[in-house]
């Protein structure tokens, strides 16, 4: 008993200092890894990637790298173009640009293009932005009804006699006045447009309490000149821009 007592008092203590020993060696390589972060330990004078792909980056004196402990990234290095060294990856760079570029301006012209011709006028509109009529068979008092724009077109011949008497009437009397004079080109052809100024409605020819012409839906009259007289219409009937294109005043042309 004496003698195990005795071997336990002197195994105890050298097992206490190996532990201590064991703590001391772990406690300083851990102050040393610490000390590897810290600045001006060193005295390197120039860094370059631990690879060899890296150029030599000059260091301040006393200034410890991180490439002493093995732990740099070289990404930067191997990754980026070298103008010199490779010049066949920066033709590529710019023929990558200059194709994307090309494509670029390539949209725009078609946008272009596309904008142009979606504001120029087709030839099949042009044809119909004006219409040719023939008013050699039209006789005194008719009235002859054409298309323009898809829209009805009055077109009357007057006699001497109802030019007078609508260039008699006095302008006080008129809702919308307007001189015969200035709706015409020629004294005996009146051209309006056959649509009422009130809702849209085609009027009736030869009608009304003025012999021009007659509204049937809210009751418009108007007179030989196209003028309203009575009714709710507010405006006369409007003339479109026409021409007579001979001398005899018979080839017309609206538009």
């Amino acid at each position: 008993m004496n003698a195990l007592r005795l071997s336990s008092r002197r195994v105890v203590p050298q097992a206490f200092k190996s532990f201590q020993s064991v703590a001391r060696t772990k406690k300083l390589s851990s102050a040393s890894s610490f000390t590897g972060f810290r600045a001006f330990t060193g005295t390197s004078s120039s860094w370059k990637a631990s690879s060899g792909s890296g150029p030599s980056v000059p260091v301040p004196s006393g200034v410890e790298t991180m490439d002493d402990y093995g732990s740099v990234d070289n990404a930067f290095y191997d990754d980026r173009i070298d103008k010199v060294a490779e010049p066949e990856r920066r033709a590529f760079a710019y023929l990558m640009l200059t194709t994307v570029r090309f494509a670029y301006a390539s949209a725009a012209r078609l946008l272009v293009v596309k904008l142009v011709a979606s504001l120029s006028i087709s030839a099949s509109a042009a044809a119909l932005a004006t219409a040719d009529f023939d008013l050699s068979a039209v006789k005194y008092g008719e009235t002859l009804t054409v298309k323009w724009r898809g829209k009805p077109i009055f077109v009357r011949k007057r006699f001497p006699n109802e030019i007078e008497e609508v260039r008699a009437v006095s302008m006080g009397s008129l809702r919308d006045p307007e001189t015969d004079e200035d709706r015409v080109l020629t004294d005996e052809w009146i051209i309006v447009l056959a649509i009422c100024p009130h809702l849209g409605c085609v009027p009736v020819s030869n009608a009304g309490e003025y012999n021009g012409w007659f509204c049937p839906c809210h009751g418009s009259h108007y007179d030989i000149s196209g003028r309203i007289r009575k009714g709710p219409a507010p405006l006369n009937l409007e003339v479109p821009p026409y021409k007579f294109t001979d001398s005899e005043n018979v080839q017309l042309l609206i538009g």
